[in-house]
């Protein structure tokens, strides 16, 4: 390798290593909720703040305010899926997800979906 694509290529690897970093620190910050959300494509279908193909989160914290059933109620939707609440556009199913995760989310949606 010639001596100026070396440095440029150091260059770069150091950039992304520090880049990581700033990440993970970022990352620590974030609450794990929405950790989460990101990590299980939650982001797809809703924004904190507005609606995409789905309710935004703020929205469905909004519409459970109050409801004692709404952290097993919003649980169960997310692991099962459904529609109807929201329009007709269905939600799939998180089967995937533990419980663990997905009362995390919901934990988090239902707090307003905050950023820190």
């Amino acid at each position: 390798m010639k001596r100026g694509v070396a440095v440029v290529v150091t260059a770069l690897m150091l950039g992304a290593v520090a880049g990581g970093f700033a990440t993970a620190a970022g990352a620590a910050d974030a609450p794990r909720g929405r950790m989460v959300a990101n990590a299980n494509a939650c982001m797809g279908c809703h924004a904190v703040d507005r609606k995409l193909v789905g309710p935004s989160f703020q929205q469905i914290a909004a519409k459970y305010k109050g409801d004692a059933q709404a952290p097993v109620n919003l649980a169960r939707k997310v692991k099962e899926g459904g529609s109807g609440v929201w329009g007709m556009i269905p939600m799939p199913a998180h089967q995937s997800m533990s419980d663990a995760d997905i009362r995390a989310v919901v934990d988090w949606v239902l707090a307003g979906a905050p950023s820190k």
